[in-house]
């Protein structure tokens, strides 16, 4: 049987890999509840402002454990994200998921078809998505749910690849696919719903990957954005 929250414990979700702050808290149950900030630079200065002010009235005590968003995206938004989510689930002592950013646009991009209602032809879709990345390259990965309320499988894992080898890379694919182009001023704080319900997915499997774990995707070289 899929493990379940105790009473009066939640999953909070942070997703900080763009200029788009996103937070996220459920106890999977009777309470959900998220919310984005346009932040941009200020992201350093006002985030541990906005973790508090969206925990409440709940406490860090009360949290089961905790995903972040581990890029692609901003390298400098990224880092900012990763050592506050590390920082709180090794003070917190609570398992961090660090998932992808590309992930979690397709797992949303699942919940919009209705994935989660278990229709055999979603079950087989395949989601292939780019997003620009420095000096005219891609960011790219393609995704397909693993089965029904699992998580996702990824068939071509997050890469950095010029243009023409990802275009080679989709003309080759042997089956259809869903492309999904994510343009360089997508905030992408609202798929932070996404990276909660990814991770609890893996908590009712009984995973419970220790903070230390989770390590930050950048893909290229760390240019400031």
């Amino acid at each position: 049987m899929p493990s379940s929250l105790e009473p009066r414990k939640y999953g909070f979700a942070l997703h900080s890999s763009s200029a788009q702050l996103g937070l996220a808290l459920s106890n999977f149950a009777d309470e959900s509840r998220c919310q984005t900030w346009n932040l941009g630079r200020d992201l350093s200065t006002h985030l541990h402002q906005y973790l508090a002010e969206f925990l409440n009235p709940q406490t860090w005590e009360e949290l089961a454990f905790m995903a972040v968003a581990k890029g692609p995206g901003s390298f400098t938004s990224t880092r900012i994200g990763m050592v506050t989510a590390r920082t709180l689930a090794q003070q917190l002592d609570i398992p961090l998921w660090s998932i992808s950013t590309l992930a979690a646009v397709a797992w949303h991009q699942y919940r919009e078809l209705g994935i989660q209602e278990n229709s055999p032809t979603l079950s087989n879709r395949t989601i292939a998505l780019q997003m620009p990345a420095q000096r005219g390259q891609l960011f790219a990965a393609i995704y397909q749910p693993s089965s029904f309320n699992s998580g996702l499988t990824p068939l071509f894992p997050d890469a950095v690849l010029t243009p023409g080898d990802w275009q080679k890379t989709l003309e080759n694919w042997p089956t259809s696919y869903q492309l999904i182009d994510i343009p360089a001023d997508r905030g992408l704080g609202t798929s932070v719903s996404s990276l909660l319900e990814l991770a609890y997915l893996d908590w009712q499997q009984d995973k419970r990957p220790h903070w230390s774990e989770a390590l930050p995707f950048y893909g290229q070289h760390p240019v400031e954005n």
